[in-house]
């Protein structure tokens, strides 16, 4: 999935302006880190991407697409497309592992031995099989972020958006984590994760685009950078 971002602005009231004049320009099937400080406009610019927000100027053009044209009623079917990984990881306390991910197939009316088969697939895929009929909180964090990742990839979407996915994670199980999204967009997925974790960012020598104040700074391939 390709994504371009034309002279996109994006305000909060009358005095709060998230992001300013970007211009930014994804090709299918990279990864690229979404860095900067806490307040920078990272998570907005996500948000943005799954319609959740909607640009006060410019325009973000998906495959080609106008995503600003699209209809209320067509939505939810644009966003199947995109999977989403949070900090916070947003599962259901009273659901578990296997249902969590299984729902994400259940709204779309998957048939029932369809969704038990897919299900199976990728839970053993992201090595949390044996804990399918665990609840949220007997989860450690990183059993946790496997969880969410695999809802979000349940679907086969085009475009994965990680919102600072080991913010909460001591380092080992970040890497874990790391090491999964590397291996989903090898499957020719493309990646978006922001984060300000500087050593994940330098290790992993992907595409890097600083933003600071609502405003893109730097735009690296690859290298060593620092964040502030």
């Amino acid at each position: 999935m390709s994504i371009k971002f034309e002279n996109v602005s994006k305000k909060f009231g009358l005095n709060i302006t998230a992001l300013e004049d970007i211009n930014l320009e994804v090709g299918g099937g990279e990864f690229v880190f979404i860095v900067g400080p806490s307040g920078a406009g990272k998570s907005t610019l996500l948000r943005l991407l799954t319609k959740e927000y909607l640009p006060s100027t410019g325009k973000i053009l998906v495959d080609g697409k106008d995503i600003g044209k699209i209809k209320s009623r067509d939505i939810p079917m644009y966003r199947r497309k995109i999977g989403f990984v949070f900090q916070d990881f947003k599962l259901l306390d009273d659901r578990t592992v296997f249902e969590q991910v299984a729902l994400a197939l259940e709204v779309r009316n998957f048939e029932e031995g369809e969704v038990k088969k897919e299900v199976e697939r990728i839970l053993k895929l992201f090595e949390i099989w044996d804990r399918r009929n665990l609840f949220p909180p007997q989860l450690s964090g990183g059993e946790a972020q496997r969880t969410v990742i695999a809802r979000a990839m349940i679907g086969k979407p085009e475009l994965l958006l990680a919102d600072e996915p080991t913010g909460d994670l001591d380092p080992q199980t970040s890497w874990g984590v790391i090491q999964l999204l590397n291996e989903i967009n090898s499957w020719g997925t493309t990646v978006m994760m922001a984060t300000h974790n500087v050593e994940i960012v330098n290790t992993l020598k992907r595409r890097v685009v600083s933003i600071k104040n609502g405003k893109i700074t730097k735009d690296k391939k690859e290298g060593k950078y620092e964040i502030h």
